[in-house]
Parts: structure tokens; sequence; C-alpha cells
């Protein structure tokens, strides 16, 4: 069994060499790395900070 998730599904990532390479987003608002994916009103796609609330597209 993995250790940890990123070990489990470290294959998707694994884009022309650059195994374990994992774009992050950070909140522009506090900096925090604790983003959701979340999906717009018209099926765009937007973010939340969860750890400070902001959100953004």
């Amino acid at each position: 069994m993995p250790a940890s998730i990123l070990e489990e599904v470290g294959h998707l990532f694994d884009v022309g060499g650059a195994r374990g390479t994992v774009a992050r987003l950070s909140c522009p608002s506090c900096g925090s790395a604790h983003v959701a994916q979340v999906l717009g009103d018209n099926g765009g796609v937007s973010y939340v900070c969860t750890a400070c609330g902001h959100s953004w597209s």
C-alpha cells in the first residue's frame, strides 16, 4: 500500500518525464494553499480558499 495519496496517483502526473510535478494553487488574498476547485454558475471553473473564504475564477 502506498505511503501517500501522491504516491498512489503519481502516474497520473507523469507528463514528459516530469513525474510528480503538480501545479499548486494559492489564494491571491491570503496565500494559503488550501484551495478548492468548484463549478461556477454557467459551468465555468472557479476556486475558493477554504482558509479565508476568498473566491475567484
